[in-house]
Order: C-alpha cells, then sequence, then structure tokens
C-alpha cells in the first residue's frame, strides 16, 4: 500500500497518528512513561531488528553531533548518547518527544529533545556530522523534501543513516499473501520502495551504500494459526537459505549517503 501525503492537512494527520500509535506499545508488559515500558521497547525492538547493532556501531559515534529524525521514544538515540555522542532528537509528534525526554531522564542522559517536522528543520546548513533516520522517510508528507533537508543539515563528509521499507521483500509478499496487515499500515502516508528508486532519490549524495536487512524472526506481536506457522515453518525454513542468495530481499533497506568521500 503505497499513500500519499502532499500538505500541512497531510502533516497535521501524521502527528496527529504518531500521537495516537506509540510504536510498539502491543509488546510493553509496563505501563506507559515507565521505567520498565522504556525496557519492553527496547528488548522488543533489539529482538525484531536483531540485525542493527550489527550494521550500526553505535559506540563509533563518541563525541560526534548527532541527529536523529523521527526519534520517538528516543530508544535508538539512546544508544548513540550511551555511548558518548552528542545527541538531538526530533519528531513530530509531541507524545513521542515527551516519552525521549522521560527515557533520557530514567538514566541520566543529556539530549536535546524537541518537537520539529524532519521535512522543515530549524537547523542552520551543515550542523551535523550524522543524521539518522531509521524508519521515518517512509510515513512522511514528502520523503524527497526530508531527503534534501537531511542533506542539507549534514556537515561536509557526514554519514546519513536511512531505513526505508523495501517494495520487492519478502514480508511485502507475504502481507499480501496471507491478507495480513503490516504494522502501521493504516498510517496517513506508508511507502515501499525499490533499491534502484532509492539510489535516484539519493542522488545528492556523493557515495551512497545501500545493505537490504531485516530477514524473518518468529513474531511476539501476532497470535493464532498464521503467527504460529510462520513461527515455527516459515522462519526456520527462510533462514536455512544462505543471505546472498536472499538478501535483495530484505524488508529494510539500510542506506548510508555520504556527503563527501569516504
Amino acid at each position: 500500500m503505497n499513500k500519499k501525503g502532499n500538505s500541512d492537512v497531510a502533516l497535521e494527520e501524521i502527528k496527529n497518528y504518531w500521537n495516537e500509535h506509540i510504536h510498539d506499545l502491543k509488546i510493553a508488559r509496563h505501563p506507559v512513561g515507565t521505567e520498565g515500558f522504556f525496557k519492553d521497547l527496547e528488548q522488543y525492538r533489539f529482538e525484531k531488528l536483531d540485525y542493527l547493532p550489527k550494521v550500526v556501531d553505535f559506540s563509533k559515534y563518541n563525541n560526534k553531533n548527532i541527529l536523529e529524525i523521527g526519534c520517538g521514544a528516543g530508544i535508538d538515540l539512546k544508544k548513540f548518547a550511551e555511548k558518548g555522542a552528542k545527541v538531538t532528537g526530533v519528531d513530530l509528534a509531541e507524545k513521542s518527544i515527551e516519552l525521549a525526554k522521560k527515557n533520557f531522564a530514567f538514566d541520566q542522559l543529556d539530549g536535546d529533545l524537541r518537537v520539529m517536522n524532519g521535512e522543515r528543520l530549524e537547523f542552520e546548513d551543515d550542523s551535523f556530522d550524522v543524521i539518522y533516520a531509521h524508519g521515518v522517510i517512509q510515513y512522511t508528507a514528502s520523503d524527497e523534501k526530508m531527503i534534501d533537508e537531511i542533506f542539507r543539515v549534514l556537515k561536509p563528509g557526514g554519514e546519513a543513516i536511512m531505513m526505508v521499507y523495501n517494495r520487492y521483500s519478502w514480508l511485502n509478499l507475504m502481507s499480501k499473501l496471507f491478507k495480513t496487515e503490516l504494522e502501521h499500515e493504516d498510517a496517513p502516508v506508508l511507502n515501499k520502495y525499490s533499491i534502484w528508486q532509492m539510489k535516484k532519490m539519493l542522488h545528492k549524495f556523493p557515495y551512497v551504500k545501500i545493505i537490504p536487512e531485516r530477514f524473518p524472526v518468529k513474531t511476539r506481536l501476532h497470535q493464532g494459526l498464521k503467527a504460529n506457522v510462520f513461527n515455527d515453518v516459515f522462519v526456520p525454513l527462510f533462514n536455512i537459505i544462505p543471505r546472498s542468495i536472499v538478501r535483495p530481499s530484505g524488508w529494510h533497506i539500510m542506506i548510508f549517503a555520504y556527503k563527501g568521500k569516504v
């Protein structure tokens, strides 16, 4: 499903949606905003995205100025902060920033956390060493505007780390075959991309590296017969296949784009 937004009305709809739909809320066992709640979110996120710490070395950005666009509750941004990065997080949803501030406060971490539209960043040109936008471009009203803003506020020689959904992925195919909705498929905007399409959209960056990731892991989000078949049959069988064969079908297109020489 591809839905396009193209105005301030769309932005308002997106903000309202994410104020009401906290990411991964369904798996949390503790009340929203408690320390246990954030630990639940972190545990589930890095269980579901087991690849993430392998492709993003959070420890190598010590003393770097990092901006995360669409920081949500600050789960990933906190990883950068814990390793010594100077972090800024922005999100369109006020609820997300409220939660991110609580999350940082529990561990007494510093972070500049603000409500802000990622398509119109309130920062000067060439402000950040690293920009992180994992799973946000596909949900914004204008993906091209957001990519332009990422390029604008990134310092020369800086690195942008992004993730979008792969249109030609195993998960997209499974969703269509088994009539199972994807997470946040009801969002006001949800776009999926081909690798070729993303390379074209990132033409301003002199060097772009793309790594398809996110292969099947057992789900805790769904229940019933379909979930049992997925967990007990599909996941083990899929993961027997060598990654070199199935890699182009990864659900997440991880992008490492550089504003200058690598």
